[in-house]
């Protein structure tokens, strides 16, 4: 057995734990950054960025399709499954080097294998032990699946559905959240018939409800089919097909069936009860600031209650970084941390919704605006329906903003601000969004919400 020691030792090297390790280099700490796969995590290799490049293929078939509407001729032969593999793989590739290289850059020592948390909060890999004054855990989230559907065959994660060689005919979607419905709207771009099933009464049911409505309007002009409000029960496959049966007796079948029901925290067998670490439904339990129960021991990312993103793994891995280093970075809330599903139309918020402002403050202290993207000429040049929905507190700052439209993920981070700021319309309202851009939709309804719209009655 041999003992190395470091002044942090980071377990797991996805969008947490090699921001943690990156921040913790430059504040001048020696880091071991334990990865048993790539450093990069989901995120880069089966997550954000692998999916964004396919829901860029699948809009660049789409303005095939739509190429003759603004005078230019072409034609959609087809799609090519392994061409846009090539694709996605080389995006891929391309960042996990200039990771490795940035890795490399700061001096931090990459371990390859999987770490199990000794008791004494030291950090085993096969037969080597980490040691480290503080241990940064950041062993992220897999796929989650339901009681009795058992993932194989013809039921895919998203991971399995990256690694198709082919583009289904019929696809059964088990989930209307963020991946779920990024997939329906990949798949029906290259021409596959899509049917998602949520149990809830609406798609991205975590969203305001404008928005969930919209983006149900818009999916069913596409040809996207949904079931809402009605649990599943079975699925059945055999070599050729899988069916659905929901518990209102209603049957679905198709080719596949996409399991897009959540992500679960990967924290069973890794040693972090035994080593002292409480969690919670598999979750680790901290503290504001991100520390365990263990003096010494943090928790990042996905393996912590609360939204599953990669840009709050990155915001979580930098702050326990700083706050190793006795610096004081601020506390980012949930609430505070934007949010996009990636779909067309694309969804976008940060916030509260109206629903929960008018729980909290009452349907008197609460007023909101929305503006149609059909006013908004940039919105009209590109082909996007949508709207922009900003809440308010009565004479108040800004408490959420919520978007709908193609390519509205952009516009958010200004929402975040507005929001984190405690901003008031009256204070945004003066400031200047260019012309012509779907910034000035966002614009336009802080103009309103001032009293004064433009564009608007």
């Amino acid at each position: 057995m041999t003992t190395h020691t470091f002044d942090i030792v980071v377990l797991g090297g996805g969008s947490g734990g090699y921001a943690a390790a990156l921040r913790a280099s430059e504040l001048g700490k020696s880091v071991a950054l334990i990865e048993k796969d790539k450093v990069g995590g989901t995120c880069l290799h089966r997550g954000c960025i692998p999916t964004k490049a396919l829901l860029h293929a699948a809009e660049v078939a789409e303005h095939v399709r739509d190429a003759a509407h603004v005078g230019i001729s072409a034609t959609l032969d087809g799609i090519d499954p392994a061409g846009v593999r090539a694709y996605r793989e080389g995006i891929v590739a391309k960042k996990y080097k200039g990771l490795e290289g940035l890795v490399k850059a700061r001096g931090i020592t990459t371990v390859a294998g999987t770490g199990r948390l000794n008791a004494d909060r030291s950090v085993s890999v096969g037969d080597d032990v980490y040691v480290g004054a503080d241990v940064v855990l950041a062993t992220g989230s897999y796929s989650r699946t339901l009681p009795g559907l058992e993932i194989g065959g013809r039921v895919l994660t998203s991971e399995q559905a990256l690694e198709l060689d082919v583009i289904p005919e019929r696809v059964l979607i088990l989930g209307g959240g963020v991946i779920g419905v990024e997939f329906a709207s990949v798949w029906r771009s290259f021409g596959t018939e899509v049917t998602i099933i949520e149990a809830l009464p609406h798609l991205v049911p975590n969203e305001d409800i404008a928005m969930s409505k919209g983006l149900e309007r818009a999916f069913r002009r596409r040809g996207i089919q949904y079931s809402l409000g009605v649990r599943f029960q079975t699925a059945t496959q055999d070599d050729s097909s899988v069916t659905v049966t929901l518990e209102d007796g209603k049957e679905f079948t198709a080719d596949y069936l996409l399991v897009a029901v959540g992500r679960g925290p990967v924290t069973a067998d890794l040693g972090f009860e035994d080593a002292g670490v409480t969690l919670d439904r598999g979750f680790v339990t901290v503290d504001q600031d991100l520390r365990t129960g263990v003096p010494g021991v943090w928790a990042v990312g996905d393996i912590t209650p609360g939204l599953q993103l990669a840009h709050r793994g990155f915001q979580q891995g930098i702050a326990v970084a700083e706050r190793i280093a006795g610096l004081s970075p601020a506390n980012i809330p949930d609430v505070q941390i934007p949010k996009v599903t990636y779909s067309s139309p694309e969804v976008a918020s940060v916030g509260v919704t109206e629903e929960a402002a008018v729980a909290e403050h009452g349907a008197d202290g609460v007023v909101s605006y929305e503006y149609n993207l059909a006013g908004n000429g940039k919105s009209e040049i590109i082909g996007t329906a949508g709207l922009v929905k900003v809440v308010r507190l009565k004479d108040g700052p800004v408490v959420g903003v919520h978007l709908l439209g193609d390519r509205v993920g952009e516009l958010i981070t200004e929402g975040q601000l507005a929001v984190a700021w405690e901003a008031h319309p009256e204070d945004i309202a003066p400031l200047i969004h260019a012309h012509p851009t779907q910034s000035e939709a966002l614009g336009e309804a802080f103009l309103a919400l001032a009293g004064k719209p433009l564009h608007a009655l």
